[in-house]
């Protein structure tokens, strides 16, 4: 006998069954790249924000921390106000503790403003160590030589302060052997007056915020009367603003309270010495911008000095930014009881 077995068709898919497939495939594709956008936007939402909040943190932080020694060693009658000679060749046109946008220093980006920060590290007396006599150009006869050592920066100052004050920072130029003491650069007519010693690292720095960055440059080794970038080191990225006021003290006599804020720098050793604390904001951004405009508004701040960000970037509404602001009391001025300055004049 024969035997016969039934034929079968091999069969794959129609074409409607492939172009169903195919609709299929790409509707869940469309909804997986949803989800990535939306899970993408939220991240980068997230993380941009924690950006921002952590560099303003440290930028604040690092101003805090110079305008709380800011002063430290100089805020006498005889130095406030005075134009130092740094001996690099560069001069620092006021000595005070922080100055809002000094003159010779350029500008940093729209609508922001320049701080200056000065202070000691040494540990002399804040009114300085008796001169007692000169016995040469660069020699020193002292009431003591303890507060000072090899490698200190110090700055001596005449019995009576000169009407045009310009002071010296030079340093020792050899281990004090009582009761003399030798420096580098003598300053002339010093029998009476007083030596201050500012210690081994003073600090005369520039704060600007340049190009999105809150950058800082050093009197003692850059050129911070020139805008370029090799002077000017990043201390934060994504710091857009920068603004401070002076808080004064106005009362007479002086009570160190503050009664008043603005941007206008003293003139007088006097007045200079009612400036109490310094109110300052800082403004973050987040590295990446929004698809869509997300702030509607420049941010705001107690001081009068305007925070607008149009001028610098067009884009600014796609971007989010985080606030901080602070008063930072200048503990180093001189205290509201001392003669020479209870009764300065407003």
């Amino acid at each position: 006998m024969q035997r016969f077995s039934p034929q079968h068709k091999d069969r794959g898919f129609s074409l409607v069954e492939l172009m169903v497939g195919i609709v299929v495939a790409m509707a869940a594709v469309i909804v997986v790249t949803q989800i990535f956008r939306v899970a993408e936007g939220q991240r980068r939402t997230t993380s941009g924000g924690d950006d921002a909040q952590t560099t303003g943190a440290i930028a604040i932080s690092l101003l805090q921390r110079d305008l709380r020694q800011a002063g430290q060693g100089f805020s006498n009658q005889q130095m406030l106000d005075c134009q130092l000679r740094l001996g690099n060749g560069r001069t620092l046109s006021e000595l005070v503790p922080v100055f809002i946008n000094p003159a010779g220093i350029p500008a940093g980006d729209d609508d922001t403003d320049v701080l200056v920060i000065s202070y000691g590290s040494g540990w002399g007396a804040p009114e300085g160590t008796l001169i007692n006599s000169q016995p040469g150009a660069a020699t020193y006869a002292m009431a003591a030589t303890q507060p000072f050592q090899m490698g200190d920066r110090v700055i001596a100052t005449p019995s009576a302060r000169a009407a045009n004050c310009i002071l010296d920072l030079t340093s020792l130029a050899a281990a004090p052997v009582a009761p003399n003491v030798q420096v580098t650069l003598g300053t002339a007519n010093v029998s009476g007056g007083a030596l201050f010693n500012l210690g081994r690292t003073p600090r005369f720095v520039a704060y600007a915020v340049r190009s999105g960055q809150l950058t800082a440059c050093d009197y003692l080794t850059q050129d911070c009367t020139s805008g370029d970038p090799a002077n000017w080191s990043e201390v934060a990225d994504g710091i857009v603003s920068l603004r401070a006021e002076y808080a004064k003290d106005t009362t007479m006599p002086r009570d160190l309270s503050v009664d008043g804020y603005d941007q206008t720098s003293p003139t007088t050793w006097c007045g200079w010495s009612r400036v109490v604390g310094l109110r300052l904001v800082v403004v973050a951004r987040n590295r990446q911008p929004e698809k869509a405009a997300v702030t509607a508004s420049a941010p705001g701040w107690a001081g009068s000095a305007p925070i607008s960000f149009a001028t610098s970037n067009p884009d600014w509404q796609l971007y989010r930014y985080k606030t901080f602001e602070t008063t930072v009391p200048l503990r180093n001025v001189p205290g509201a009881g001392e003669p020479a300055f209870i009764s300065c004049p407003p």
